[in-house]
């Protein structure tokens, strides 16, 4: 199901901020590495940006030697495995993962590091890196979303510690099913009030 999701500027910046939106990866500890899921630019004061959010999500793996597979629909509780065949490495859905609440992704290979990614709406959300032969990545997302005012930070490229950090508003999508996301706060000077993210207008499932 795809819960709709309608951005609204109604903050009192004048300075074009781009607002970034991303999922963390909850199950992949320390060494996660966060992405930009979505970054909206040139959205002015007034305006609004409505996108989808699925709850379906896509896996996809890329081998040592460049290669990219398909995009396999994923659902928690899944496990796939980067195997060689005949025609070469591939990515197949090798049954169950250890747990319900995740999406893993084993490398079968016998030798070369693999990257595993996860896609919503076709964006990338989340990834792992250098993954050995017989280790695997394990993708869970809590149903929410990060949001915040960001500078120099592209969609789908993963953020630094710094930005990540300067993100502190988690709005609850658990049964929504659609809500106008709506940005306050802003202005020049240093009496501007800070940023501010709430779900207004909200429709439950």
């Amino acid at each position: 199901m795809d819960i709709r999701l309608n951005f609204i500027n109604r903050s009192d910046d004048a300075n074009n901020s781009a607002v970034v939106i991303f999922q963390r990866n909850i199950a992949a500890g320390f060494e996660e590495l966060v992405v930009a899921w979505l970054v909206i630019r040139y959205c002015g004061q007034g305006d609004n940006h409505p996108f989808l959010f699925p709850t379906t999500m896509q896996v996809s793996a890329s081998d040592s030697y460049g290669n990219y597979t398909p995009h396999l629909d994923a659902h928690n509780g899944q496990l796939f495995q980067m195997v060689l065949t005949p025609s070469g490495d591939q990515l197949v859905l090798a049954g169950s993962a250890t747990s319900r609440h995740e999406v893993q992704v084993l490398n079968a290979l016998a030798r070369g590091a693999i990257n595993a990614s996860i896609y919503r709406d076709g964006k990338l959300l989340a990834v792992t890196t250098s993954i050995a032969p017989l280790q695997q990545a394990a993708f869970a997302f809590n149903p929410s979303l990060w949001i915040g005012v960001v500078s120099q930070v592209e969609q789908g490229q993963i953020m630094n510690s710094a930005v990540i950090s300067s993100v502190n508003t988690e709005l609850n999508l658990l049964g929504i099913a659609s809500a106008d996301i709506v940005m306050t706060g802003g202005g020049p000077g240093a009496d501007a009030a800070p940023f501010e993210f709430s779900l207004e207008n909200i429709v439950m499932c």
